[in-house]
């Protein structure tokens, strides 16, 4: 019979729907159960395309027995991490500092209260390798709760402390923000150097095994080459981009990228495939391709938008969060290849070539003499390339597929709606636009509660599955990843309810998430969940697979800014920027977004105003060239002239006329404009100047108010 996990909205709570074990959702009932019965809480964390989270649940919560024996001394709570990550990350915070490590499966033992003392990740069934088994970790919890339970509550009660005493650290070293003058530009330039020293020349990447990709540094490393013209910068993003389109963690026949390299030279995935990795990454490839021309980032910005649009989008319009791991029971089963299967598809001949190409080889790269397809080189007949490659993918499609986590979550749509706006923009692809245009409807009717009069900001929801809105409350990274994803898709259709919806969630930022001292908490201050409130606010300056909330927001308070002449806006982004900008100094890679925020704060921003008829050939034109501008602080708003101060219209295109009766451009960066141009040739140029290794600045102010270029 189905516990009462049956009812949940998260695809990974239903996979636990038919377990023996009596589950509870994270809630009051749970802890009031726990109380009733005093007994302690087994909090299990994890998500559904987690392979060792289904390891752990075929050989435990599947088992009879043990479901028996947590029942009776536990109230156990199922907690999906990406729909709670504020749940997460208090009591991942409580793992890391009692084991050294933190990982899914999450196990912790807490008390009634919430409030943990023991905490661990995956448990075997049986004791390996010095780990203790999980029936031996039961007993002995249920054991010390029994009869040693005022030491189990003074552990609980230290922890506790332990806990709400940590604050973001911010080592000394490194200045931003209102108080401390802005960002300053040495401080990128010496980061940049910091980052090199990690830096794997041979393979790309940064470290050792196992390799994430490194989304939001990258995309830091692109802004900061088009802003100094640091060609060492870019080295490292293009050779660590093409390291991984080339290697194994990028599916070679369907794109799309899996979650991380187990091994150090992007060869064996680990298989899952994220929503919010791929659309950093997709964001990251457009940007590349668009500062080089790339050929392997056109075809990876394709392939992988093809793949998203394919297998993630939901029938209402939005993005599914992943695709898991296993098929078949096996991990990778559904990408892997020998030599034997590539011949039964394709024949001796083609097989053999194949194999050659992929790096399919006889002892095979993978497990059981299969290999992960890899693209080490381009081949030496693309037209046949393409054809086999068609043929493996379609006979790929008769394997059982892996499962598909289907909710929709805010910040990841966020991403997605930004990635496929820019990208679309960028190739010409008006069906990526369109794309990421439904994923923003749904966003904004289905997760968006409207603000009041009192309250005039709006609220988010963090999930919705098959059109109905999940009950957890957005944390700070839905709100900045949806304001970020709708006003990349206003700079992009023009339409201006994008930037007022986004508007209204940074008012929600503003209002709500604020710590006072310039930062921003993860939670709001009226929709922090009360259990979580007596161990700490949940505040990570720090990126992890997905761009910090603090940092995010920063991002997003800074294009606001840029397009509505909004100093509140500005200045709030700076402030967000002080703590994950003194962290980068010493640990560059957990704060890309901020250093790529940051980057765009030194270049101006850039803003573009383009006003002409959207349907003209020379609107189309104007805004092509300002797209194809790197700069790093680049804010597009394009619309019909004349518009005044009233309305929807963002300052940015106010009083803002065409130029002889023609489309026109107006180029401002930090408070001083260029005269108004409607050739695509001079924007470009405009926009060019200050930018790259001569630095500088030709922007002067006339006496008249008008802005002119030196004589």
């Amino acid at each position: 019979m189905s516990n009462r996990l049956a009812g949940s909205t998260s695809p990974y709570l239903h996979q636990h729907a038919e377990n023996p074990v009596d589950w509870f959702e994270w809630g009051e009932e749970a802890f009031a159960e726990a109380r009733r019965r005093d007994v302690p809480l087994l909090v299990s964390t994890g998500y559904a395309a987690c392979h060792w989270c289904h390891v752990m649940a075929h050989e435990s919560f599947e088992d009879e027995a043990t479901a028996a024996f947590m029942n009776e001394h536990f109230v156990n709570v199922k907690v999906d991490r990406e729909e709670r990550p504020d749940v997460d990350a208090i009591y991942m915070d409580a793992t890391q500092a009692m084991t050294g490590a933190g990982g899914w499966p999450m196990t912790v033992f807490a008390t009634p209260d919430g409030d943990p003392f023991y905490c661990g990740t995956y448990f075997p069934p049986r004791p390996v390798q010095g780990m203790p088994s999980f029936p031996q970790v039961l007993a002995a919890m249920a054991g010390a709760w029994t009869t040693r339970r005022a030491e189990v509550d003074a552990s609980a009660e230290h922890i506790r402390q332990a806990l709400a005493e940590r604050r973001p650290v911010a080592p000394a070293g490194a200045v931003a923000g209102p108080e401390a003058g802005g960002v300053e530009p040495s401080v990128l330039a010496a980061t940049v150097e910091a980052l090199a020293q990690g830096y794997d020349a041979r393979r790309g990447g940064f470290g050792g095994a196992p390799k994430f990709p490194p989304s939001m540094v990258l995309e830091w490393l692109l802004r900061h080459h088009a802003r100094t013209g640091d060609d060492d910068a870019l080295a490292m993003a293009r050779r660590t981009l093409e390291a991984m389109a080339r290697g194994g963690m990028y599916d070679q026949l369907g794109g799309g990228f899996a979650r991380y390299s187990v091994d150090a030279s992007w060869t064996v995935p680990h298989f899952e495939k994220m929503l919010y990795d791929n659309a950093l990454l997709l964001r990251v490839y457009a940007h590349w391709w668009r500062a080089d021309g790339s050929a392997l980032a056109h075809r990876v910005v394709t392939e992988t938008a093809g793949w998203m649009l394919r297998e993630l989008r939901t029938p209402q319009g939005g993005f599914a969060s992943a695709l898991d791991a296993d098929s078949e029971g096996r991990e990778g089963a559904f990408y892997v290849w020998t030599p034997a299967q590539l011949a039964q598809v394709l024949g001796a001949d083609d097989g053999a070539w194949a194999a050659s190409v992929w790096g399919v080889t006889a002892e095979g790269t993978f497990e059981h003499g299969s290999s992960v397809l890899q693209l080490l080189a381009d081949p030496p007949d693309p037209e046949r390339c393409s054809v086999v490659r068609e043929r493996l993918a379609a006979a790929r499609e008769d394997r059982p597929r892996p499962g598909l986590d289907d909710k929709v979550v805010s910040a990841w749509n966020g991403l997605a709606i930004a990635a496929l706006a820019e990208a679309g923009a960028l190739l010409d692809r008006p069906d990526w636009v369109t794309a990421a245009t439904d994923a923003a409807h749904l966003l904004t009717s289905l997760h968006l509660r409207p603000g009041s009069d009192a309250d005039p900001g709006s609220r988010l929801v963090r999930t919705s599955r098959g059109g109905v809105a999940g009950t957890s409350a957005g944390v700070l990274e839905d709100y900045a990843d949806v304001a970020e994803g709708l006003l990349a898709l206003w700079s992009v259709t023009g339409d201006p309810q994008w930037s007022t919806h986004a508007a209204a969630l940074l008012r929600t930022v503003l209002d709500h998430f604020g710590d006072g001292a310039g930062g921003f908490f993860d939670t709001s201050d009226d929709e922090t969940d009360s259990v979580l409130a007596r161990i700490r606010r949940p505040q990570d300056p720090a990126d992890g697979p997905t761009p910090s909330g603090q940092a995010a927001a920063a991002g997003a308070l800074l294009t606001l800014g840029a397009l509505t002449g909004s100093l509140e806006h500005r200045e709030a982004a700076e402030g967000a920027l002080r703590v994950p900008l003194q962290l980068a100094t010493r640990y560059p890679r957990a704060a890309g977004w901020a250093l790529a925020v940051a980057e765009a704060v030194v270049d101006g921003p850039r803003e573009v105003a383009v006003v002409g008829p959207p349907d003209d050939d020379a609107t189309r034109a104007l805004l092509a060239a300002a797209w194809a501008s790197p700069a790093p602080g680049l804010v597009i708003a394009h619309g019909t002239a004349g518009a005044g101060p009233d309305g929807d219209v963002p300052a940015l295109l106010h009083d803002r006329p065409l130029v002889d009766g023609r489309p026109a451009a107006y180029v401002c960066r930090g408070f001083v404009c260029r005269r108004p141009t409607t050739d695509p040739g001079e924007l470009t140029a405009q926009l060019a100047e200050g930018a790259g290794p001569a630095g500088g600045s030709p922007w002067v102010a006339g006496s008249s108010g008008a802005v002119v270029p030196p004589a």
